[in-house]
């Protein structure tokens, strides 16, 4: 691969032990591995210093775009694979990256669709059929927005393109798992938005995340799912009513913080 081409793949981790080991076998084709781990409790890190060709940093987490920024930071090469720990680039994703970048590539940032996994079967509806993220871009023509602490969004001073073939995502392991990192994402987007002034309402409480599940589970074609489709949308719209939830209570917090220090 030319040298103007090298390629640096990026992860964060907080125990990712059962994940990130396909993960790191799919990116061995790449120039660097550089995995930014926010103090795993599993193991995870032990793992990642007993791997020969990964880079490894502890950084305390605070949130999604303040790590994947630092993570941005570290890279040593100009072209970045930046994948979540519980991705896996699958052999034909994996030739048509390297296909990209022995010529000249033509765009400064390109989207990679996904397939996302319930366990081990293939999710084909409930919302995700047109899932797809920034994954592949120059770092010295993009960054990651401040305006976003939590499904972070890249900015891209340049054109885009679209690979074809899909990347595997292996976000639910169970259901506990993944209703707790629906609370997770809930509670940060809560952050968000009382950083933004927004304020809580009861009836957008209710309404929005109504309209998350009847979007995903019907007009987005999640009863076609089955159970799993039934699940995957309740939990994504238990994300929603988590977030009113907690900035109801960030907004309490400030109050009583407000009337303690007023003389």
């Amino acid at each position: 691969m030319p040298q103007h081409s090298k390629i640096s793949a990026l992860i964060i981790t907080y125990n990712e032990i059962g994940y990130i080991e396909k993960c790191l076998e799919s990116i061995r084709f790449a120039d660097e591995i550089l995995v930014v781990d926010s103090y795993s409790t599993d193991g995870t890190y032990e793992y990642l210093c007993a791997q020969p060709r990964v880079r490894v940093i502890q950084h305390p987490f605070e949130n999604f775009t303040l790590q994947k920024s630092f993570a941005l930071s570290q890279a040593s090469h100009d072209w970045v694979l930046f994948l979540d720990a519980d991705e896996v680039i699958p052999p034909a994703l994996q030739d048509e990256i390297q296909a990209t970048l022995a010529r000249e590539p033509e765009h400064a940032a390109y989207w990679f669709y996904r397939q996302f996994m319930f366990g081990r079967s293939p999710l084909r509806f409930s919302g995700w059929q047109t899932d797809k993220n920034y994954r592949l871009f120059r770092r010295s023509k993009a960054r990651f927005t401040d305006r976003k602490i939590v499904h972070e969004t890249l900015e891209v001073n340049g054109t885009s393109g679209i690979l074809r073939e899909k990347l595997i995502h292996y976000c639910y392991k169970n259901y506990e798992d993944y209703k707790g990192k629906m609370l997770r994402y809930g509670r940060l987007k809560a952050r968000e938005d009382f950083y933004k002034e927004r304020r809580f309402n009861r009836a957008l409480m209710v309404l929005k995340t109504a309209w998350k599940f009847v979007n995903h589970y019907v007009l987005r074609l999640g009863i076609l799912d089955g159970r799993k489709g039934l699940t995957i949308c309740y939990l994504n719209a238990l994300g929603v009513w988590e977030r009113y939830r907690e900035l109801k209570k960030l907004e309490k917090k400030n109050e009583l913080a407000y009337y303690l220090v007023m003389p």
